[in-house]
């Protein structure tokens, strides 16, 4: 060990001195350890409720995606499609037909987001496991073919068609899955204007009864209404294999990237093929920018408790005039001597930092496993949720040690030794 450390850890260590140097220097290292623990558990909790929300949005943004790079819809007989669903790495392929409808019910109406899927889907992205209200139904076999129900006058199927709602739309419709009156839908027909025209010359119309309702994410939960896609391609008069679009999930999502290549050479330049941060790429800036802004908010609070060290080395250097002193008789320089105080702040930045690192990883797991800090009892999950990042504690370490190393050695650098 080095003479200067020795001297400084001694400083610090010293169990038969305690002045008000010494408890100034402890609280400088207490305040380390806390901010140093607020960081760490600040991060790890914003990283797992935008882990929480990005899988909630993963349910209706499947791993991949494929859309036409011009126009709206497009045939699966125009693309080799076998050889997509085929493919290494695919799990599942889907079909999918999206469109803005308007969703009525006597005085009750709302603009939406009409989804069909396929018989697959639900499987596939887990929307069967989220429904919160009801079943996850789309059609079924009708038992009442030819009747009435409420005096709408709507034309009888031999197949009954279901839609489940966005929970907020469930609500705002003011209907449940024991609702026995079918939601009319429409959907202006393509190519015509509704000025001057009846609702029937302008609308494609169509009738399903609520088979229940999820509840996934405020933003899903206002807009989406899932249905059959044979119902929305009746209504949009589209082709038996016209889409919009087709999800794809994947065996290993590590296998992402390549599968992503291999589609997009199968499908040509007339397809985009697009990965969740594509899909909604405005919502993960977004969150990057937040969480960078968080950081760098929490590591000022960080450089504020640092200060606390500019006090403690400057008390420290007047108290031990003394031992200054004794260590110009020992033959020791001033950048010696300035090496002791340097390096005792060090290590009070380095034990504070270490012990702010172990709480907090103590604290994240402490909530992981036991839900200490409880969410509301609306909430999605019990508690808050805890992502523990190495990335996080890797990038604590490096800006507090650096934040301290800079506050001493400009201490250190002023003050009359």
């Amino acid at each position: 060990m080095r003479f200067t450390t020795f001297i400084a850890r001694r400083y610090l260590f010293s169990r038969k001195e305690k002045t008000i140097v010494n408890i100034i220097s402890w609280i400088s290292l207490v305040g380390i350890t806390v901010s140093t623990l607020a960081l760490i558990v600040v991060m790890s909790v914003y990283n797992g409720i935008g882990e929480l929300t990005q899988s909630l949005f993963n349910v209706f943004d499947p791993e991949l995606i494929v859309e036409p790079a011009e126009g709206k819809t497009f045939r699966t007989s125009q693309i080799d499609y076998e050889a997509i669903a085929n493919a290494d790495a695919v799990a599942n392929i889907s079909q999918i037909v999206e469109e803005n409808a308007w969703l009525t019910l006597r005085q009750a109406e709302a603009i939406v987001q009409l989804r069909g899927v396929d018989e697959g889907y639900g499987r596939a992205c887990g929307l069967d496991t989220l429904i919160a209200e009801g079943e996850y139904l789309l059609k079924a076999e009708s038992d009442d073919w030819g009747a009435e129900s409420d005096g709408i006058d709507y034309e009888p199927a031999p197949q009954l068609d279901y839609v489940l709602l966005g929970w907020n739309i469930m609500i705002r419709m003011g209907v449940n899955s024991m609702t026995n009156t079918p939601l009319a839908l429409h959907i202006p027909k393509r190519g015509s204007s509704s000025i001057g025209f009846s609702m029937d010359e302008a609308f494609n119309n169509g009738y399903a009864y609520p088979a229940g309702a999820f509840r996934i994410q405020e933003e899903i939960d206002d807009l989406y209404v899932i249905a059959d896609i044979d119902f929305v391609r009746r209504l949009m008069s589209y082709a038996p294999d016209e889409v919009t679009a087709l999800a794809i999930t994947l065996k290993d999502s590590k296998q992402l990237t390549s599968t992503k290549r291999q589609l997009q050479s199968l499908l040509g330049d007339g397809f985009t093929v697009k990965d969740r941060f594509e899909q909604k790429p405005l919502y993960y800036k977004i969150f990057r920018s937040e969480r960078l802004g968080v950081f760098l908010i929490l590591s000022l609070i960080v450089l504020i408790s640092t200060l606390n060290l500019i006090a403690s080395l400057s008390l420290l250097i007047i108290n031990k005039r003394k031992d200054i002193a004794t260590m110009r008789a020992l033959g020791m320089d001033r950048q010696q001597i300035r090496r002791v105080f340097f390096t005792e702040g060090i290590l009070i930045a380095l034990v504070g930092v270490v012990a702010g690192l172990v709480l907090g990883f103590v604290t994240c797991l402490l909530q992981q496993h036991f839900g200490i800090v409880k969410l509301g009892a609306n909430a999605i999950v019990d508690a808050f949720p805890v992502a523990m990042r190495l990335v996080v504690f890797v990038a604590t370490f490096l800006v507090v040690t650096l934040l301290s190393t800079l506050v001493v050695a400009f201490t250190v650098r002023r003050a009359k030794i």
